[in-house]
């Protein structure tokens, strides 16, 4: 496992697909501890004082004007974790763990927080040792930062609660002392630095990007494929029809599927005397489609690049000047509409999907034997593989209404609007295992039908996919339980698997 070196605010998105993907341990650069003790110091001034300050010597929310004194600021910041430890619902994965506890870590080595730099440095150790703090995916609104999730990290950090060690759930305690990791006290502020901010929802929208993307890839390869299947036409993804329009993703979209359809037999089988004068949208018009999609994933990768990378807790604490400034930046509306886009891109890959196998299941649009099967009727084929996607496609048409528009108040109308980015970013995992499935069966149904073209071949690149597939599940000659071989595609659309070889195609689409 390499080292990544963190400098704060300087993540790349490269950096945060190894921490998703559990390739790197981690450390911070030399460098950010001077602005990690400044501001620590800043606070130790301030308690020192006695005058208010929110969040160090004062309650939270409604309760801002209570003062609390000298004496009992470390038991209110326990207090703090132990109350606003109050999630529900499934266990976050450890993959978003990752990308919580990190850029968590990026965010408060900035040195606007107040923190000490024993608490980060308990941070890196807890993830270097494999440690996930047990977070339950349900309970925030995403303002005033992801409160209940984030309290529940820091149980960890504190020995309390559970985590999760090589996928096994442990009392915290335990595995602290078995990793030689002391559990942390908190000081003033330091609860609140690390509950308020944005890290889950971001960390969950980020997980969406990574599966969008490959959503995307997978169903560009197996879209391709189902153009040869069908004996559909290359001449839709004509450079000069795209280039008139000007879409950035819509180009270079066009420009993938040229590439993985050249050199195919089948398409050079049926150029000449063909009386289809044109495919239907589904074959036609992916680039318009897959393009629009690459692009508002681009626009999402942007903004959580950003906020991976940003400032997001309450108050923060100005060295320089002396100054603690209670302002808003825990309120995740930017991840919010990122995720809700992310929502419609994925909603909309999977979609073009199904239409695509429904295309290929019908014999009067493929020219294919119907529901791609010898002797159908006696066997029934593809028919209900594409009623599965069907019920996917349409339920991630609900996934897909936008969160951002929603608010509840909270915290006595103190908290009086809120992003819902948490949730935003949560239904994210649902909809791309959705679409992973739907372009799965798309997958098997384009190979079922290129296989039916023999000895004519698809392209040498599609060529090779096929041949990966085919390694993973046989030629469909009649019914047999098909469930298996649904998984089993659905496996490599999510590992990115169809690909893999191709990143020199896909990497112009997106931001590094």
């Amino acid at each position: 496992m390499t080292k990544l070196t963190i400098t704060p605010g300087n993540l790349t998105l490269a950096d945060l697909r190894q921490i998703w993907r559990g390739t790197v341990s981690l450390e911070l650069t030399p460098s950010a501890y001077t602005a990690i003790n400044t501001s620590a110091a800043t606070i130790s001034k301030i308690v020192e004082r006695g005058a208010p300050a929110y969040g160090i010597n004062t309650g939270f929310g409604k309760l801002a004007k209570t003062h609390i004194p000298n004496d009992q600021l470390e038991e209110l910041q326990r207090n703090l974790i132990l109350s606003h430890s109050v999630g529900s619902g499934e266990l976050i994965d450890d993959s978003v763990a990752r990308l919580i506890l990190a850029t968590k870590i990026g965010s408060l080595a900035r040195g606007y927080s107040g923190i000490r730099a024993s608490i980060i440095d308990t941070m890196i150790a807890l993830y270097n040792a494999g440690i996930m703090p047990c977070i339950p995916s349900k309970g925030s609104v995403g303002a005033s930062g992801d409160l209940a999730p984030l309290s529940h990290m820091t149980l960890a950090l504190m020995g309390e609660g559970e985590v999760r060690v090589d996928g096994r759930i442990v009392p915290a305690k335990q595995a602290l002392e078995k990793a030689g990791i002391t559990p942390v006290t908190l000081a003033a502020k330091e609860g609140l630095a690390l509950i308020n901010g944005t890290q889950v929802s971001t960390a969950l929208t980020l997980n969406g990007l990574f599966l969008a993307e490959r959503m995307l890839e997978a169903a560009t390869v197996a879209g391709a494929l189902s153009v040869d299947a069908a004996k559909g036409s290359d001449a839709p993804f004509d450079p000069r029809v795209h280039t008139v329009r000007g879409q950035p993703g819509q180009i270079a979209s066009a420009k993938i599927y040229r590439e993985l359809l050249k050199g195919s037999e089948i398409r050079r089988s049926h150029i000449d005397n063909d009386e289809r004068v044109q495919d239907p949208y589904s074959l036609r018009c992916q680039p318009q489609v897959m393009g629009a999609c690459a692009d508002l994933i681009v626009n999402a990768a942007r903004t959580l690049l950003i906020e991976a990378n940003a400032v997001t807790d309450n108050p923060l604490v100005y060295a320089e000047e002396g100054d603690v400034i209670s302002g808003g930046n825990f309120h995740a509306e930017p991840v919010a509409f990122a995720a809700d886009t992310l929502a419609l891109a994925i909603a909309e890959i999977g979609a073009l999907s199904e239409r695509r196998i429904a295309l290929l299941i019908d014999a009067t649009l493929s020219g294919l034997p119907p529901f791609l099967v010898a002797s159908s009727g006696l066997n029934s084929g593809f028919m209900i593989a594409h009623v599965t996607a069907a019920a996917l496609a349409s339920e991630n048409k609900s996934h897909a209404h936008p969160a951002s528009v929603d608010s509840l108040p909270t915290s006595a109308n103190q908290e009086d609007h809120v992003s819902m980015a948490t949730f935003a970013g949560r239904r994210l995992h649902e909809m791309a295992h959705n679409t992973a499935t739907i372009v799965g069966i798309e997958l098997l149904a384009a190979a079922q039908g290129v296989d039916f073209h023999r000895p004519l071949t698809t392209s040498p690149l599609l060529a090779d996919v096929h041949q990966r597939l085919r390694q993973r599940v046989a030629f469909y000659e009649k019914d047999r339980f098909f469930a298996p071989d649904i998984e089993a595609a659905k496996q490599m659309v999510l590992r990115g698997d169809l690909s893999t070889s191709l990143q020199d195609l896909f990497g112009e689409l997106y931001v590094h």
